[in-house]
């Protein structure tokens, strides 16, 4: 009896010791604060973080819209998205195009494009989230991101998100 009863506290001292590595090693809020506007060259995002707040697997995928807009004299090219993980996708749509949807890097080939957005002009990136994509292990919070890559710049522009997956 009393090897069982350590067997039974090494589990809970394990399993303990396993979760607080796990919130230490965990990501920082991304939530962004107040000043929620973000820039590359003549890109301007309205937003570069949204909380979907507690979302059910069992309601499917939630969508978000980022609008991108060309604040600059010139065009702007977009030429590349990905995402994070599996479970998120991310299209480029402007009033006369549609590309992707675009998906996690290592899981497919993610193609290079030509999103073209002329001065003053105003794109759509729209994030789909699927909250059962991990199964039952995906319950819980999650932070996510998409990077959108203009021609000429090795430096994304990242879309952030988070949500809280329930059953």
């Amino acid at each position: 009896m009393n090897k069982l009863k350590s067997i039974f506290y090494f589990v809970i001292i394990f399993g303990a010791a396993i979760g607080i590595l796990v919130w230490i090693a965990g990501p920082d809020d991304i939530s962004g604060g107040a000043d929620n506007v973000v820039s590359a060259g003549n890109l301007i995002l309205d937003e570069a973080f949204f909380d979907f707040g507690n979302i059910s697997m069992a309601a499917g995928v939630v969508s978000h819209e980022f609008k991108v807009i060309n604040a600059g004299d010139g065009e702007e090219v977009i030429n590349q998205i990905y995402t994070s993980c599996m479970c998120t996708e991310a299209s480029f749509v402007t009033e006369d195009t549609k590309f992707g949807p675009f998906g996690m890097a290592g899981h497919g080939f993610i193609p290079k494009f030509n999103g073209k957005m002329g001065a003053g002009e105003e794109a759509i990136i729209k994030v789909d989230f699927d909250p059962a994509a991990h199964g039952p292990a995906g319950v819980g919070p999650v932070d996510r991101v998409v990077y959108v890559f203009r021609k000429g710049s090795d430096k994304p522009l990242e879309l952030m998100f988070k949500a809280v997956v329930t059953p």
